[in-house]
């Protein structure tokens, strides 16, 4: 629909080459587009506009998704520079991730237009830098503030619970102490899982801290054990083979497996174990966790990691529906992949990861 428009159009992949040309262009150019399609865009700019655009437009687009008013220089089939104006705008998915860029060309009439459109495209370029920066600041004060504010009241609740303890005597006193620190270790995986969407949709994405100096089965007992304490008479079996060092963030690794097997809690049948498998082979970390009971239906598997997706399970077990997601998020944090399998027999859930 653009062929026969006023301005010139060229559609770019990620990877900066040319989808698409409309012919207004092609007719400034003179380059056919069979010459331009499949070729970097920058190929066809003078040398100072090819370096304008790899060290300023290339990463401002990438951060901000759109560049307006830039000024260029593309060299013609015979070999003349055309002064030029254009505007960039990615196009997105819902992640965030860059599906294509969408250039729009206009003809510089004259030499003060061209310069005037070369000082805009700086001072737009300045500005955006600038905006970010100040975005970044408010994004992370936003998130630490908001960390701080919920995680203090779980923290009075969890030092009262313990100072009570110390003097409770029936078993009654017990069971309701038991009842308050299960209920704080759940609200404190809740909190995390906001924070990380949160920090994930305003730009921030899943932080690591990796290191393969520190064993990994620590972590792993540990979340199992407070798994276990928050789920009385349900059965967790552990199998560990973990031979080799695994260059991962260890808390990050046991939020995923918290969030795997409290769904398997919550969803599995209740009179079956939840088998949880971690092995090292073949250059790999994998680790698995199973449950039986019904199967997972098909129209829920193709939403199962989006943020927000609860199925229907017991009252007590609701949750904000974003365990999976960002487990999901922390697999491929980590150059991983997440994926699951649901039979009649059992429901099991696989992350896989490089050693190094």
């Amino acid at each position: 629909m653009f062929d026969n428009a006023p301005c010139g159009y060229v559609t770019l992949l990620p990877n900066g080459r040319i989808a698409r040309v409309n012919r207004t262009l092609i007719g400034w150019t003179g380059h056919t587009a069979d010459q331009m399609i499949g070729k970097p865009f920058s190929g066809f700019l003078n040398m100072a506009g090819r370096i304008y655009y790899e060290t300023h437009i290339a990463p401002l687009l990438r951060m901000q998704g759109f560049f307006d008013g830039f000024a260029i220089d593309m060299v013609t089939a015979a070999g003349e520079h055309l002064q030029m104006i254009a505007s960039a705008t990615d196009g997105r998915d819902a992640g965030g991730k860059t599906l294509f860029t969408r250039v729009a060309l206009i003809k510089a009439v004259d030499r003060r237009l061209y310069e005037r459109g070369l000082l805009e495209a700086r001072d737009t370029a300045a500005m955006g830098l600038a905006r970010e920066r100040e975005n970044s600041e408010l994004r992370e004060q936003f998130i630490a503030v908001l960390g701080h504010d919920l995680r203090n009241p779980l923290a009075s609740i969890s030092a009262g619970a313990r100072i009570l303890g110390r003097d409770a005597t029936t078993e009654k006193q017990h069971q309701i102490l038991a009842m308050l620190e299960t209920t704080v270790m759940r609200m404190a995986g809740l909190i995390d899982n906001v924070l990380d969407f949160a920090r994930g949709r305003l730009g921030g994405g899943i932080v690591l801290e990796r290191s393969a100096g520190k064993p990994l089965e620590p972590m792993l007992h540990q979340v199992i054990d407070e798994l276990r304490l928050s789920s009385p008479g349900r059965q967790i079996e552990t199998v560990y083979a973990i031979d080799a060092p695994v260059n991962c963030d260890r808390s990050r690794i046991g939020q995923l497996v918290s969030n795997l097997v409290g769904n398997a809690l919550s969803h599995g049948a209740t009179n079956e174990p939840v088998r949880v498998h971690a092995v090292t082979e073949d250059g790999l970390f994998k680790l698995s966790v199973a449950n039986g009971g019904e199967p997972i239906p098909e129209a829920a598997m193709e939403k199962l990691f989006e943020p927000f997706f609860r199925a229907e399970v017991r009252a007590s077990r609701q949750g904000l529906g974003l365990g999976l997601h960002i487990a999901s998020q922390i697999a491929k944090a980590h150059e991983g992949s997440l994926n699951v399998t649901s039979t009649a027999e059992e429901t099991r859930f696989t992350f896989v990861m490089p050693l190094r």
